[in-house]
């Protein structure tokens, strides 16, 4: 009778587990960095096409009250600090907007133009550096579908509530009082301080081209076909009166430092 002979082989039965652990480990590793770029490309994805050129910068030529150009779409004799005009056109080329209201004081002749009794004390809108936009083809008073675009472009200025993207000093949408979707949009452009109804020694912008607007009249109509929407604007307080100023209306003050944000 033979003896089989068979090969013995010596197992550590305390390395197994560990081995197991260890291509446990590895595995939830791969799938947490597979996770990790999936979210990324996401963003990535989510970033809108029409992203501001950056980085922006300071401009410290001299403001002047213009009328909005005819390339982005207004209510007539709206007017703002000619230094974010550029900015409104490269904005007014990509999302739908309506300016509803710029500027919001007296001209030099005395007259008044913008939305009167409509803003908070010490608005921006005081110093022609603050807009407000509904849809272009939007339904006044009423969030549907139409204001996608404004609430796109208003999610890309604030990524975060109350922390806007520069130059934005303040963003007014969702979230904030008297503003939103079916209400409108506020953008306010960051500044040196400077007291209402002066304009303010510089002006944080986009760098998309030539950084001025020629002087031209207001358009009277909004494009063919486009009936100007209606709808609430600014604040809830009432405007403050015009302080007499310097002779030929606003001026500039000379100032430094980051004033508060207000509508």
């Amino acid at each position: 009778m033979q003896r089989s002979s068979r090969v013995r082989v010596t197992v550590d039965k305390r390395s197994v587990p560990g081995k197991i652990d260890r291509l446990q480990q590895g595995a939830r590793d791969r799938v947490t960095l597979v996770a990790i770029v999936a979210v990324a490309l996401l963003a990535w994805a989510a970033t809108p096409a029409g992203a501001a050129p950056i980085p922006t910068r300071l401009i410290h030529a001299s403001g002047e009250i213009v009328p909005i150009p005819a390339s982005v779409p207004h209510e007539v004799g709206d007017m703002v600090d000619r230094r974010i005009v550029p900015d409104l056109r490269w904005l007014a080329a990509r999302y739908p907007i309506y300016v509803t209201d710029g500027y919001s004081g007296p001209l030099p002749d005395g007259e008044h133009v913008g939305c009167n009794m409509c803003h908070v004390r010490d608005s921006d809108h005081y110093n022609g550096l603050a807009v407000d936009l509904v849809p272009i083809d939007g339904t006044p008073g009423r969030c549907d579908p139409s204001w996608a675009a404004i609430t796109r472009l208003a999610h890309w200025a604030e990524p975060v509530q109350n922390e806007p993207r520069p130059p934005f000093r303040w963003v007014g949408y969702d979230g904030d009082a008297g503003h939103g979707c079916g209400h409108h949009l506020h953008l306010s452009w960051e500044h040196a301080p400077v007291p209402m109804f002066q304009l303010a020694e510089w002006v944080e912008v986009f760098p998309v081209g030539k950084q001025s607007a020629a002087k031209q009249p207001p358009a009277s109509v909004p494009p063919a076909g486009i009936k100007p929407p209606k709808s609430p604007q600014g604040g809830s307080e009432p405007e403050p009166v015009a302080e007499p100023g310097p002779r030929g209306g606003i001026s500039v003050v000379q100032s430094g430092g980051v004033s508060p944000r207000s509508d």
